[in-house]
Order: structure tokens, then sequence, then C-alpha cells
């Protein structure tokens, strides 16, 4: 059997991977962790999630989960997603972080911790998104540079960081397909009169609304035509169905750090 301990257990993530957790053959939660001083420590992670009474109390504490055979999976922000994997490293125990937002220096830090234990870290961890991410390389390869690239991602008001993660990690995959610097190329929203649009940008439009989950759009557009590629979230299920596959996953790999694709065979992450 394997243990869970989710992190960020009082979130909208948290929450579904806590009910998740019923339906999963072979994994049971062993651990629930919110953010220190929470009104939600000491109560049941199962009433909290709406699934009834499971005997599992919510702490503030990590360390007294982190035992053989178990995975924390981690959905907070990047400074406490940080702090977890500092201390299961420690103990080389696996991490499958889908956190967003991550500065260049927080995702250095990562890797250098993953040397230490596993990690798989995801932006997305929906099977429908990484299918998605696997097929846009070949695509962009074949179109070539007669194609101008838009993509265009809704989510929900309470997020905190744009262009989301996965609109991001779908642009680095089209740009090192058309060997392009997605730091350079990159432009996120247009406003004013911004000229002509150059051939080799990609763009990258965020839509904040309401309760809306995850959509992503990728638009090849071309004179005479345009080809999409939309992917469109109806519940956090998938994300937390995947990342209890990739926890599952994890358990039997080497020390590093992957990512979905690796999980899904879909190719390296790395």
């Amino acid at each position: 059997m394997l243990g869970l301990v989710v992190c960020g257990v009082a979130g909208r993530m948290g929450g579904t991977i806590v009910r998740a957790c019923r339906q999963a053959p072979g994994v049971e939660l062993v651990g629930a962790i919110d953010r220190p001083r929470s009104p939600r420590i000491g109560k049941d992670a199962g009433e909290i999630a709406g699934v009834g009474r499971l005997g599992i109390s919510v702490s503030d504490r990590i360390e007294p989960y982190l035992k053989a055979g178990t995975v924390v999976v981690d959905f907070t922000h990047p400074k406490a997603s940080l702090g977890f994997l500092r201390v299961a490293a420690k103990k080389a125990l696996p991490l499958v972080i889908g956190t967003t937002g991550f500065s260049a220096k927080e995702l250095a830090e990562i890797k250098r911790l993953s040397q230490r234990t596993r990690v798989v870290l995801s932006a997305n961890m929906s099977i429908g998104v990484n299918l998605l991410l696997s097929l846009l390389s070949g695509v962009a390869q074949t179109l070539g540079e007669d194609y101008d690239v838009e993509i265009v991602e809704a989510h929900h008001r309470f997020k905190k960081d744009a262009p989301s993660g996965t609109a991001l990690a779908l642009a680095r995959a089209i740009s090192q397909a058309l060997k392009r610097d997605l730091d350079n190329v990159g432009v996120c929203g247009r406003k004013g009169i911004v000229g002509a649009r150059t051939k080799k940008e990609i763009g990258l439009m965020s839509i904040r609304a309401g309760d809306i989950v995850g959509e992503h759009t990728v638009i090849f557009g071309g004179l005479g035509e345009r080809i999409e590629f939309i992917h469109r979230a109806h519940s956090r299920d998938a994300f937390a169905r995947g990342a209890i596959r990739a926890a599952q996953w994890l358990v039997k790999q080497k020390k590093g750090l992957y990512g979905m694709q690796d999980v899904l065979g879909l190719g390296s992450s790395r």
C-alpha cells in the first residue's frame, strides 16, 4: 500500500486529491498538511474535503509523516513547496510537485535537491495536456516558420500567476522545436500601437474569470487557414488522478528530477 501525504490539503487541488485517494487502488491517505496557524489544524482531512471522517488530522508539520513507502504530493505555492522538498530530500522521500510560478533560482534549487531524492515536477498533471505537449513539437516542426503561434489560457479568478505554468510549458515545447528562445520571442499580452506581429514571436494571453478550471488553446495561424489545439479541464479530477499516477510511478525510480512526460512514457522531460 502506497501512503500519500497531501500538502495544501485545504486548497482546491488538495481536497480533490484527498477525494481521489479513496478511488485509487493500492493508495491511502496517511498525512494531511496545511499552513501554520491555519484554522483547519487538528480537523479531519476527510471532513474538510467533503468525504466524511477519515481519521487523518490536519497538521502543519510534515516531518512525522516522512516514512518508507510514502510519497508527498504538493500543490501549494513556491516557497512552501521548496520547504517541503528540503525536508523530504533529507530523508530521500519522493515528492510530486504540481505547484507553478517558480522563479529560475527556485527551479535551480529543485534540480539540486532532486539529486538527493526523487521528484516529479509538472505544471499540469493531466494526461490530456501532456499528450498535447508531446504532439506540439512535431506539429511545429512540420508547419515551420510560416505559421504564427499564439497561446490563450483561461483560469479561475483566484489563480495568482500568469501566464499559467501549462501555457509556458506549451510555449517552451514549441519554441524548442522551432529553435527559438522563448525568453526573447515570448509576448505576454499586447496593448497600444505595438506594430505588426513579428515572424518569430509566440503570443501568450491570459484570461482570469469566475471558476474556470483550466483551458488552453494553441493556435497555428497561416495565410488562408489556422489550426487549433484545445484542452479543457472540466474538473480538477484529471489533475488529481495524474498526480496519484505520478506518485505510484515515482517510487520505482532512481533519484532525479522527472516530469509527467516521463511518467506517461512520452519521452524525457529532463
